[in-house]
């Protein structure tokens, strides 16, 4: 009884917390913390802070990946801090691709604006891999911390609008974690089964060491 009512007591406190304000605009400012950015004085607040107008424009897609992410976090969207909620511009230059990654923050909603993306991601109980192509309109989500990519399958550029559900979903590239540092290349050999002479050669190409 006593734990049903302390369960209880818990999930009210919590609610009534949660009301205490309508948001929590970002003071970028202040250093973040684990759960998301300081809040601005109310004083400070402006309605500026609620509209964004840095996905107007393409990201630039001259690079390795022929691809660009321009993100509307809560480091550049200061409204959406403490909203659970977050979007990001997606620019795919002909074949360009966003390689296997994870955003350990939070599912994602991929929506196609134009142009065609293969996309699809990996389970992680039994590694079935799941896989669409998609087209203008359509809209694939991918579960939170399962690797995922993104791939211009089409013979246009492509663009898509990708949602998250927090507001800073975090990203890992499991090409950049493995090739684009110092970790050592025997170990890398060790935990991947890849050949030595194809890990330095893919640490030569994204600028890793060691």
């Amino acid at each position: 009884m006593y734990i049903h009512y302390f369960f209880l007591c818990s999930l009210l406190f919590a609610a009534s917390d949660a009301l205490v304000q309508d948001f929590c605009v970002a003071d970028l400012s202040q250093s973040p913390t684990p759960s998301g950015y300081p809040c601005k004085k109310s004083t400070s607040v402006s309605a500026n802070d609620f509209a964004y107008h840095g996905l107007a424009a393409p990201g630039n897609t001259t690079n390795i990946i022929s691809a660009a992410v321009t993100p509307a976090f809560d480091g550049q969207f200061p409204g959406v801090n403490g909203l659970g909620v977050s979007i990001a511009r997606l620019d795919l230059a002909v074949g360009g691709v966003i390689p296997l990654h994870t955003h350990p923050g939070g599912s994602e909603v991929l929506v196609v604006i134009e142009g065609t993306i293969c996309a699809g991601f990996v389970s992680s109980f039994d590694n079935i891999v799941y896989l669409k192509t998609l087209n203008k309109g359509e809209i694939m989500v991918f579960p939170q911390g399962l690797l995922h990519f993104q791939l211009n399958s089409g013979k246009t550029p492509a663009l898509a609008f990708v949602s998250f559900g927090t507001q800073n979903p975090g990203l890992q590239i499991t090409d950049f974690a493995l090739f684009k540092n110092d970790f050592p290349t025997e170990l890398v050999a060790k935990t991947t089964f890849l050949d030595v002479a194809q890990i330095k050669k893919l640490k030569g190409v994204l600028g890793g060491t060691n």
